[in-house]
């Protein structure tokens, strides 16, 4: 017998499924978003996402929630494809009690996160809350703790996005914190550890909701949200480009698309963008948009420590984690931010099998009384770490400088490069002639006759020995010096050559990072 033979019972789950999904638009539209279905339907191809936990419902009796209906307990989760690839999604309900988040709103989003590491698919999850449900108490303090835990076991094993859609305060902001990239919508998307008035309240500071929780407090300042959408549906188009470059989950191959620019080919005019002068700056933009394929760049945290790039680049349709330093900003120099953005990313990519190559023109970690005090040597080591733990293939181009502990910083042979090519103009040694000679040959260049001329003799002497990429070879540090418009050939044969890389070390929980 089919559950449609029974005609009253069949009308009155019509009836509750539709009660469930009838929600009120206007709002939301009037507040320039989506709804958290109209979201689910525009994010799956077209057919494919099928509910789950349309029914539950919270157990509390207190304050007036018995008399409270809450549709689908305030979140919509479930399954589907994404340009043909399975993913799981939550996408949190603002017009069912402004989503806020109890005891089985957290519960539905537990089931789909374990769910999907179970199945080894991407998480998706839609942030647009009032925060927590204070009338559930202990039952939302626990819950939470539960979210957390379950998105903490699946990191490293499925790719997670956070679209930040709506509100997110309070605890509820660690949530998409926690998630490996955080897509902000920049006039509705709000997160914050607390809102104005509770700052007010507490701390006797008055500022507005977009100064505390908007996209430049994050996208710019704190460096939490990785990509700026301009609504749900470019938020939602930018998450479906992301997950195209990643595999679905930590035991698959990130997927390969057809490409249609030669790998082989030759770029001429390369070497013009970099200035002979290390002192001159360039735009690193110019030489990734040129080497890549067809010029294509997803970069994350763009925003945010501008002097270190990182982001997602293709060569012969393969995936690629990017990391240049840019010139324009500090001439290129890694500072704290830098440090904690770039080894961030490092390891993102390693977990999701994802090559490392790149593009290095630093004269080292930045100095001074600043940096030292907001801890240089432990953020700088971050770096070090990622690299050294990191099994996926490393490739390392270096255009121009590499000193000191940036020359390792930006990955060199001895913290791990499977291959490291040089350009002729680089400048690979322990520091520059200028800071050598004014501490080997002071107390010459002192007591010289003529001191400029002696000083000026001695940076020239340093600079023809060792500022250049051929005593790196000769040593083999640098496997290959190539000429700068055989750029994206050389690191297309790399890739080719290590796709295979396997790496086997004894057995650890976990290497003890400097957090």
């Amino acid at each position: 017998m089919a559950y449609k033979d029974y005609p009253e019972l069949y009308q009155e789950y019509k009836q509750k499924v539709e009660r469930i999904k009838h929600i009120d638009e206007t709002s939301q539209h009037k507040g320039g978003k989506l709804t958290a279905r109209e979201r689910v339907e525009y994010f799956f191809d077209p057919g494919t996402f099928t509910e789950i936990g349309l029914f539950v419902k919270n157990r509390t009796v207190h304050f007036g929630m018995d008399k409270k209906d809450i549709p689908a307990e305030g979140v919509v989760t479930g399954y589907g494809k994404v340009n043909g690839r399975m993913v799981m999604v939550a996408s949190e309900d603002y017009t069912a009690m402004a989503g806020t988040f109890g005891e089985y709103h957290g519960k539905k989003f537990v089931r789909a996160i374990e769910l999907a590491k179970e199945m080894g698919i991407p998480f998706v999850g839609m942030n647009d809350s009032g925060g927590a449900r204070l009338q559930e108490g202990i039952d939302t303090l626990e819950s939470y703790g539960w979210l957390f835990r379950a998105q903490i076991l699946a990191s490293g094993i499925i790719p997670q996005i956070a679209l930040l859609m709506g509100p997110c305060l309070g605890g509820q902001a660690y949530h998409p914190i926690m998630q490996d990239f955080l897509i902000q919508c920049r006039n509705t998307g709000f997160m914050g550890i607390a809102g104005p008035a509770f700052v007010k309240t507490q701390v006797g500071e008055d500022i507005t909701l977009q100064e505390l929780s908007g996209w430049k407090a994050h996208a710019i300042k704190s460096g939490q949200t990785h990509v700026v959408a301009e609504d749900d549906k470019d938020a939602m188009d930018k998450a479906k480009e992301l997950l195209g470059l990643f595999p679905s989950n930590n035991q698959e191959p990130p997927p390969i698309s057809t490409c249609t620019d030669d790998p082989e080919r030759s770029i001429p005019g390369l070497e013009s963008i970099v200035p002979h002068e290390a002192f001159k700056p360039f735009n690193m933009y110019e030489i990734i948009h040129r080497i890549t394929d067809s010029g294509y760049f997803f970069e994350t945290l763009k925003d945010h420590a501008v002097n270190i790039i990182t982001g997602f680049a293709k060569f012969n349709g393969r995936t690629v984690g990017l990391v240049a330093n840019q010139p324009l900003w500090a001439a290129g120099c890694l500072d704290v931010d830098a440090a904690d953005k770039a080894a961030r990313f490092i390891r993102t990519c390693d977990l999701f099998n994802i090559p490392l190559v790149t593009l290095q023109d630093c004269p080292g970690y930045l100095i001074g009384s600043e940096q030292d005090w907001k801890g240089i040597l432990r953020h700088g080591a971050k770096l070090l770490y990622a690299w050294a733990d990191a099994t996926v293939p490393l490739i390392s181009v270096m255009l121009r400088k590499s000193f000191a502990g940036a020359h390792y910083g930006m990955l060199d042979k001895s913290i791990g490069a499977d291959m490291v090519f040089a350009w002729p103009t680089a400048r690979v040694t322990i520091v520059g002639a200028e800071s050598a000679a004014s501490v080997i040959f002071a107390r010459e260049i002192k007591e010289a006759e003529n001191p400029k001329e002696m000083r000026d003799k001695r940076i020239l002497e340093f600079s023809e020995l060792y500022e250049n990429p051929y005593r790196a070879a000769e040593r083999g540090y640098v496997d290959e010096v190539i000429m700068p418009e055989d750029t994206r050939k050389s690191i297309t044969r790399a890739l080719e050559l290590l796709k295979n890389k396997k790496v086997t070390r004894p057995w650890r929980k976990y290497s003890n990072i400097n957090l």
